[in-house]
């Protein structure tokens, strides 16, 4: 057995005194992949990260959406989700909301990027999403990169090691969306610019060792 291996749906993985974790599915004595991705293992709890895959939406995960049509009393937002999401006028507003004196249009309008959490689903209704939180609300600067939701805990990586590698080496504040959008404000473009050229590395590296190195050495001579 082989971490950071490439599995196959259906494949054992491990046997022995483990618990499953993310696309792991545990039968008799044997723990097995639900998808196919890279075999992961933290403190006996065995994963798959998942090459490919679209967001499903929980609640209590920060995504970042776009708006996509603007009716009275709510938008509806893309999450890059089968489900597209609703944000209610009452949430933004924090409840004073008039519609014959805030038209909607004028504070998002389609085409403006937002940045909430998802504070209600349960698959029968389209998720209801929130901008009611500490860095929250609608995106005016930076720049947005695009990864497979998949990849998201890798460019994580444990105990926020990836993550809090390109904030420091990129001089960023980076904001990550569960469903794969990813925010980066720097205070010049270039670091912008290098943050994400480093993400787009992550993406294509997920699956290799000695990733979190390369990616220190990539940031330290200013990209390639």
């Amino acid at each position: 057995m082989t971490e950071r291996r490439i599995v196959l749906p259906g494949e054992l993985l491990v046997e022995g005194d483990y618990q499953p974790g993310l696309n792991v599915f545990k039968y008799g004595g044997g723990f097995y992949a639900s998808k196919i991705g890279v075999l992961s293992i933290v403190k006996q709890t065995v994963s798959v990260i998942a090459l490919h895959g679209v967001y499903e939406p929980k609640v209590g995960d920060v995504v970042i959406g776009k708006i996509i049509d603007v009716g009275t009393f709510s938008w509806t937002v893309d999450i890059k989700s089968p489900y597209t999401a609703v944000l209610n006028a009452s949430d933004y507003f924090k409840g004073r909301f008039n519609p014959a004196r805030d038209p909607l249009i004028k504070v998002l309008k389609p085409g403006d990027m937002i940045i909430a959490q998802i504070a209600d689903f349960d698959r029968t209704k389209n998720p209801v999403l929130t901008v009611q939180g500490f860095g929250l609300g609608g995106i005016t600067r930076g720049i947005i990169v695009e990864l497979s939701p998949s990849k998201i805990p890798r460019l994580i990586g444990r105990k926020g090691s990836m993550i809090n590698l390109l904030k420091r080496e990129g001089k960023c504040q980076i904001t990550v969306g569960k469903n794969g959008l990813i925010h980066i404000v720097g205070e010049k473009p270039e670091d912008e610019e290098l943050v994400a050229q480093a993400i787009r590395k992550i993406e294509r590296e997920a699956h290799t060792t000695g990733l979190t190195d390369r990616i220190m050495r990539f940031m330290k001579k200013g990209g390639s």
